[in-house]
Protein backbone atom coordinates (compact mmCIF):
# COMPACT_ATOMS: atom_id res chain seq x y z
CA UNK A 1 0.00 0.00 0.00
CA UNK A 2 1.39 3.72 -0.78
CA UNK A 3 1.90 5.98 1.93
CA UNK A 4 0.08 8.26 1.02
CA UNK A 5 -3.33 5.81 1.03
CA UNK A 6 -1.62 4.44 4.40
CA UNK A 7 -1.93 8.12 6.35
CA UNK A 8 -5.64 8.73 4.71
CA UNK A 9 -6.39 5.49 6.57
CA UNK A 10 -5.11 6.86 9.39
CA UNK A 11 -5.53 10.56 9.50
CA UNK A 12 -8.83 11.04 11.44
CA UNK A 13 -11.53 13.87 10.47
CA UNK A 14 -13.25 15.58 12.98
CA UNK A 15 -16.71 17.35 11.62
CA UNK A 16 -17.07 21.24 13.21
CA UNK A 17 -13.92 21.77 14.99
CA UNK A 18 -12.40 24.25 16.06
CA UNK A 19 -15.78 25.43 14.67
CA UNK A 20 -18.35 25.16 13.24
CA UNK A 21 -18.27 23.68 8.81
CA UNK A 22 -14.88 22.88 9.51
CA UNK A 23 -13.49 19.53 9.23
CA UNK A 24 -10.80 18.76 11.09
CA UNK A 25 -8.05 16.69 9.97
CA UNK A 26 -6.55 14.51 12.93
CA UNK A 27 -2.90 13.55 13.38
CA UNK A 28 -2.92 11.65 16.52
CA UNK A 29 -3.98 8.07 15.48
CA UNK A 30 -0.93 9.06 12.98
CA UNK A 31 1.38 10.04 15.59
CA UNK A 32 0.41 6.60 18.27
CA UNK A 33 1.10 4.62 14.96
CA UNK A 34 4.91 3.63 15.24
CA UNK A 35 5.49 2.50 11.74
CA UNK A 36 2.93 5.14 10.17
CA UNK A 37 5.11 7.93 12.29
CA UNK A 38 8.34 6.62 11.20
CA UNK A 39 7.17 6.22 7.53
CA UNK A 40 5.78 9.86 7.79
CA UNK A 41 9.26 10.76 8.77
CA UNK A 42 11.37 8.94 6.39
CA UNK A 43 8.81 10.66 3.89
CA UNK A 44 9.69 14.21 4.68
CA UNK A 45 13.14 13.58 5.15
CA UNK A 46 13.81 11.58 1.81
CA UNK A 47 14.01 14.08 -0.20
CA UNK A 48 16.15 16.47 1.49
CA UNK A 49 19.43 13.99 2.55
CA UNK A 50 21.80 14.81 -0.76
CA UNK A 51 21.71 18.55 0.13
CA UNK A 52 20.56 18.30 3.53
CA UNK A 53 19.15 22.04 5.31
CA UNK A 54 21.33 23.50 7.78
CA UNK A 55 17.98 24.10 10.09
CA UNK A 56 14.07 23.09 10.25
CA UNK A 57 11.73 25.51 11.18
CA UNK A 58 8.49 24.30 12.78
CA UNK A 59 5.01 26.38 12.99
CA UNK A 60 3.63 25.76 16.35
CA UNK A 61 2.55 23.59 17.55
CA UNK A 62 2.25 20.02 15.46
CA UNK A 63 4.73 21.44 13.23
CA UNK A 64 7.04 21.30 15.81
CA UNK A 65 6.38 17.55 16.44
CA UNK A 66 7.13 16.71 12.39
CA UNK A 67 9.85 19.57 12.54
CA UNK A 68 11.94 18.59 15.37
CA UNK A 69 12.45 14.71 14.15
CA UNK A 70 13.32 15.54 10.86
CA UNK A 71 15.85 18.18 11.86
CA UNK A 72 17.21 15.18 13.94
CA UNK A 73 17.09 12.66 11.27
CA UNK A 74 19.04 15.33 8.67
CA UNK A 75 21.29 16.34 11.30
CA UNK A 76 20.11 19.94 11.18
CA UNK A 77 19.35 22.34 14.03
CA UNK A 78 15.83 23.70 14.86
CA UNK A 79 13.88 26.48 14.76
CA UNK A 80 10.55 27.36 16.77
CA UNK A 81 7.88 29.42 15.17
CA UNK A 82 5.38 30.32 17.42
CA UNK A 83 2.34 31.81 18.55
CA UNK A 84 2.60 35.75 20.38
CA UNK A 85 4.49 35.96 23.46
CA UNK A 86 5.87 32.60 24.07
CA UNK A 87 9.63 33.29 22.59
CA UNK A 88 11.90 34.89 25.66
CA UNK A 89 13.97 36.70 23.71
CA UNK A 90 13.86 39.39 20.99
CA UNK A 91 11.56 38.56 17.70
CA UNK A 92 10.14 39.15 14.89
CA UNK A 93 6.39 38.83 13.76
CA UNK A 94 4.13 38.43 10.62
CA UNK A 95 0.03 38.97 10.89
CA UNK A 96 -1.60 36.43 8.46
CA UNK A 97 -4.88 35.29 7.68
CA UNK A 98 -6.34 31.88 8.48
CA UNK A 99 -9.05 30.22 6.70
CA UNK A 100 -11.84 30.94 10.01
CA UNK A 101 -9.81 34.31 11.23
CA UNK A 102 -5.94 36.00 11.65
CA UNK A 103 -3.35 35.07 13.56
CA UNK A 104 0.08 36.22 14.06
CA UNK A 105 3.70 34.08 14.24
CA UNK A 106 6.83 35.05 15.64
CA UNK A 107 10.80 33.96 15.60
CA UNK A 108 13.29 34.99 17.33
CA UNK A 109 15.38 37.64 16.05
CA UNK A 110 18.77 35.19 15.56
CA UNK A 111 17.28 32.11 15.25
CA UNK A 112 18.32 31.62 11.45
CA UNK A 113 22.35 33.29 10.54
CA UNK A 114 22.08 34.91 6.77
CA UNK A 115 22.71 32.06 4.21
CA UNK A 116 21.63 29.30 6.31
CA UNK A 117 19.22 27.22 4.49
CA UNK A 118 16.09 26.38 6.12
CA UNK A 119 13.31 23.50 5.47
CA UNK A 120 10.01 24.81 6.79
CA UNK A 121 7.46 21.90 8.16
CA UNK A 122 4.22 21.94 9.02
CA UNK A 123 1.23 19.24 9.52
CA UNK A 124 -0.98 21.21 7.19
CA UNK A 125 -1.35 23.23 4.06
CA UNK A 126 -4.21 24.76 3.88
CA UNK A 127 -5.00 28.71 2.50
CA UNK A 128 -1.66 28.74 2.96
CA UNK A 129 -1.44 31.89 5.42
CA UNK A 130 0.16 30.29 7.80
CA UNK A 131 3.08 28.71 5.69
CA UNK A 132 3.72 32.55 3.79
CA UNK A 133 4.05 34.16 7.09
CA UNK A 134 6.67 31.62 8.00
CA UNK A 135 8.52 31.89 5.24
CA UNK A 136 8.71 35.70 5.00
CA UNK A 137 10.26 35.37 8.74
CA UNK A 138 12.74 33.22 7.71
CA UNK A 139 13.63 35.45 4.16
CA UNK A 140 13.37 38.73 6.61
CA UNK A 141 16.56 36.55 8.79
CA UNK A 142 18.14 36.43 5.21
CA UNK A 143 17.88 32.64 5.75
CA UNK A 144 17.19 30.52 2.26
CA UNK A 145 14.09 28.41 2.08
CA UNK A 146 15.49 24.56 1.39
CA UNK A 147 11.52 23.71 1.12
CA UNK A 148 8.27 23.47 2.54
CA UNK A 149 7.05 20.05 3.60
CA UNK A 150 3.64 18.88 4.69
CA UNK A 151 1.81 16.13 6.06
CA UNK A 152 -1.32 16.94 4.72
CA UNK A 153 -2.58 19.44 1.62
CA UNK A 154 -5.91 20.67 1.45
CA UNK A 155 -6.24 21.53 -2.06
CA UNK A 156 -9.32 22.59 -2.11
CA UNK A 157 -8.45 25.38 -0.76
CA UNK A 158 -5.89 26.44 -3.01
CA UNK A 159 -2.66 27.35 -0.70
CA UNK A 160 -0.54 25.86 -2.95
CA UNK A 161 -1.35 28.86 -4.78
CA UNK A 162 -0.55 31.12 -2.37
CA UNK A 163 2.64 30.24 -2.20
CA UNK A 164 3.26 30.11 -6.16
CA UNK A 165 7.63 29.90 -6.52
CA UNK A 166 8.59 28.56 -3.36
CA UNK A 167 9.37 24.65 -3.48
CA UNK A 168 6.62 22.80 -1.66
CA UNK A 169 5.72 19.11 -0.99
CA UNK A 170 3.14 17.61 0.52
CA UNK A 171 2.57 13.59 1.64
CA UNK A 172 -1.54 13.26 1.60
CA UNK A 173 -3.95 15.73 -0.36
CA UNK A 174 -7.44 15.47 0.18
Amino acid sequence: MDLERRLKGIIRDVPDFPKKGIIFKDITPLLADAGAFEATLEALSAPHRPNPPDLVAGVESRGFIFGAAVAARLGAGFVPIRKPGKLPSASLHETYELEYGTDRLEIHEDAVRPGRRVLLVDDLLATGGTALAASRLIRRLQGELAGISFVIELEFLSGRKRLAGLPVSSLVRY
